[in-house]
């Protein structure tokens, strides 16, 4: 099992020790929820301006976030191609870098902590968790929460 990820920082604002930093968070998490192929996750790096951009293009809401995920395979009929030797897409990880900075400070905590956050809940997303009601966020949150202190990156 392993995850290949690829980074595109469209802001040039982070930094390679926190690219590896969140290549191995992403490999630890699929790692506890057990993802079993090898997988592939794009993580983009954007500005508020960009994310707001995406934010109503694809979710019809005019206003910035700080991570949205597009996930490639979300259990409807028309699955990925999957072939023998290829990685499985998990999809698409969004984050906004000026929201990292402004979270951080909100919490009171360090910019990979919240950059870390950030990461693990948009990689949840993409392995179907959600938050739509107070069951399925207890349960995500809970995951999130898990992860990142096993990991290291407690508030």
């Amino acid at each position: 099992m392993s995850v290949e990820v690829e980074f595109f920082d469209e802001t040039n604002k982070i930094t390679e020790e926190q690219f590896n930093m969140m290549k191995e968070l992403l490999m630890f998490a699929a790692e506890k929820e057990e993802v079993e192929k090898a997988s592939e996750v794009s993580v983009m790096f954007v500005d508020t301006d960009r994310i707001t951009e995406i934010n109503r293009e694809y979710r019809d809401k005019d206003y910035s976030t700080d991570v949205i995920s597009f996930a490639l395979d979300d259990g409807e009929e028309d699955q990925v191609i999957v072939g023998e030797g290829f990685p499985h897409l998990l999809g698409e990880i969004v984050i906004c870098v000026e929201k990292i900075s402004e979270q951080a400070n909100e919490y009171g905590h360090s910019f990979e902590r919240e950059l870390g956050f950030l990461t693990v809940h948009g990689f949840l997303h993409l392995l179907g968790y959600d938050h739509m009601n107070e069951e399925d966020e207890k349960e995500m949150f809970n995951k999130q929460k898990n992860i990142l202190e096993q990991y290291g990156l407690s508030r």
